[in-house]
């Protein structure tokens, strides 16, 4: 088994892999929320502040890290306003291991620390800015293909995480046919709407908690689950409701989004299967993670019964919407 845990990362590991062009940190270091990373706001001697991100064992091997960076250079010098990672050495290299005992590494690349508020709701203009923006990001991202990334679609988002939750322990025996055959029919309702959709590099993750704003405006963060899949899927975690309001924002943000790239209208449908699939996903994911204390601390219910019946009766809903969008 693979060990994904961030035991090994010390203190003293944390600040001695930090050092950037020569400078020393400080011992400044505050650890920042987050789960699947770890992450950390450190403070070097010039007085200089970076975001260090070390990347859990396991989940991605080192090209596909890069694949990340070089993603985000490249949006960086199309004026993208993303937060590209620090040479760290001089030599334009962007990725550092850090040696755990037993074997093997932890990488860990360097962020400039920058500041910004997160929003909640949008107003016509901010969902119309972000439209161009996301426009902007994908105009970067259909240049070329992302090998080392994963794919979103129905196979590798629905039928990987069904699986996976198959091996998982925590969902109750008397749970489990249901849970499974309404998640089947989920990866089945959703498979023939993205036959011959477009796919590019995406964000992949682009909801509010992944986006900042500041006095010139918006900024995306977080490309950890940087991929391939259908453009709406930037666009949808943005406004991500069902009511009236929600949908008349996505309007104007694809509506902003068609006046710099062109979006095939019939791919909106993909809206439901995409929440589908991320449900999935993301349950899938806890499971996995769960012997990290920090998943047990998070998600304190999980391995309880009442917590797998309130899964169910949303998978069942999920479904209902799935089949009506597809209708």
């Amino acid at each position: 088994m693979i060990d994904d845990t961030f035991f090994a990362l010390t203190p003293e590991r944390v600040l001695e892999s930090v050092e950037v062009g020569g400078r020393r940190a400080t011992g400044y270091a505050f650890a920042l929320n987050s789960l699947e990373n770890r992450v950390y706001d450190v403070e070097l001697e010039d007085g200089a502040r970076l975001v260090t991100k070390f990347y859990r064992p396991g989940r991605w091997p080192r090209e596909a890290i890069l694949e990340e960076h070089s993603f985000l250079r490249e949006l960086h010098e199309a004026e993208v306003p993303v937060v590209p990672p620090l040479d760290l050495d001089g030599a334009g290299e962007t990725l550092r291991e850090v040696a755990r005992d037993g074997g093997g590494a932890i990488y860990c690349a360097a962020f400039p620390r920058v500041r910004g508020r997160t929003t909640g709701e949008l107003d016509e203009e901010q969902a119309a800015r972000l439209g161009r923006l996301i426009a902007r990001l994908h105009l970067v991202g259909e240049r070329r293909p992302a090998p080392s990334r994963p794919r979103l679609d129905p196979v590798t988002y629905g039928t990987a995480s069904l699986e996976r939750l198959s091996a998982s322990p925590y969902v109750p025996d008397e749970l489990r046919a249901s849970l499974f055959s309404t998640g089947r029919a989920l990866v089945d309702a959703c498979g023939p709407a993205f036959a011959g959709a477009e796919v590019v590099r995406l964000h992949g993750d682009c909801h509010h908690g992944n986006l900042l704003w500041d006095s010139s405006g918006p900024f995306f963060l977080d490309f950890d689950d940087f991929l391939a899949g259908p453009p709406v899927q930037d666009l949808w975690l943005l406004c991500p409701g069902r009511d009236a309001e929600a949908l008349a924002l996505r309007r104007v943000m694809v509506d902003a989004y068609q006046t710099l790239r062109r979006l095939d209208e019939r791919t909106l449908r993909l809206v439901e299967p995409l929440r589908a699939l991320r449900i999935l996903r993301y349950a899938a994911w806890v499971a996995h993670r769960y012997r990290d204390p920090a998943f047990t601390r998070a998600f304190p219910d999980f391995t309880e019964p009442m917590h797998w019946r309130r899964e169910l009766d949303g998978w069942i809903e999920q479904l209902e919407h799935v089949r009506a969008a597809l209708a």
